[in-house]
């Protein structure tokens, strides 16, 4: 993770379990003596990422729609720390504001860079579901609404069209794009995981997930096309685009489309245990 990430070190469970009792029903002790939970489990890692929020990032409530994904805290926190080292580089100003491209209904993004660095967010989703499930989260801790808004894309066909405002400048833009390509192909991955984890019957399996969230048509690759060509047209009102990359296949596509935009870009690597993925940034002259 990054040097900087509040979460290298090992779960307390205890401490976690102290301002979110719901998680003590899922700990237990492994052959190790190590406190632990299941992470094949959806509602323990449900409860684990909720602990986390209410402990380490002063949230009092925060809640997903069932079959919606639930996001690992300390991943996505390695984003924003990432980010705001991109950000620093160039950056003398203290006021940051950020677009996130497909906000989901955890709001994650915009919780956490309010919560480490202050920075204004605003999040946008084609799901009006996602929207309404991230205001709520929202309303459930009150001074979030100072520094996070929240935009429905009404037209699937844009990314940015719609959402960014003509008076409206951001210092960046994120997303963690849909990276399957179809309903199968999710499927398939998801099977995947279950061997993986060795997934038991009387668990709630841990790889839930909307349609939107996990695929679109031609997957990562073509998104980040799509969101490439469009972000031409908005190269004066944003300081650096960005987005996950999760398939490190696809990197040669996408770098053979920055530079067919003739965008100036840079990859950043990051890895969490063993997962290995990525964030792409670029600007424009």
């Amino acid at each position: 993770m990054h040097p900087n990430n509040k979460h290298n070190s090992s779960y307390n469970f205890s401490s976690l379990g102290n301002v979110h009792t719901d998680l003590n029903n899922y700990v237990f002790m492994n052959c190790y003596g190590i406190k632990t939970i299941d992470f094949s489990d959806q509602q323990a890692v449900f409860h684990l990422n909720k602990a986390i929020l209410k402990k380490d990032y002063n949230l009092n409530d925060w809640t997903i729609p069932k079959n919606y994904l639930c996001p690992p805290i300390p991943g996505r926190a390695d984003y924003i720390y990432h980010l705001n080292d991109l950000l620093t580089e160039e950056n003398s100003s203290k006021s940051i504001t950020g677009l996130d491209i497909g906000v989901g209904a955890s709001c994650i993004y915009p919780i956490l860079g309010s919560r480490l660095y202050g920075w204004n967010m605003v999040g946008c989703d084609i799901s009006d579901t996602s929207i309404k499930a991230a205001t709520k989260n929202i309303a459930a801790t009150p001074d979030l609404k100072k520094t996070i808004q929240l935009r429905h894309q009404k037209d699937p066909a844009n990314i940015f069209t719609g959402i960014i405002n003509n008076d409206e400048f951001y210092n960046f833009t994120m997303c963690n794009p849909p990276f399957h390509s179809s309903k199968e192909e999710a499927a398939k991955k998801a099977l995947k995981k279950m061997k993986n984890l060795r997934y038991k019957e009387t668990t709630t399996p841990n790889f839930g997930g909307h349609a939107n969230e996990l695929w679109c048509n031609g997957g990562e690759k073509l998104f980040l096309k799509r969101m490439i060509k469009e972000s031409k047209a908005f190269k004066n009102q944003v300081g650096w685009f960005t987005s996950l990359v999760s398939r490190n296949k696809n990197l040669p596509k996408i770098k053979k489309y920055l530079k067919k935009a003739d965008a100036n870009y840079r990859i950043i690597d990051m890895s969490q245990g063993s997962k290995k993925s990525r964030i792409v940034a670029w600007q424009f002259d």
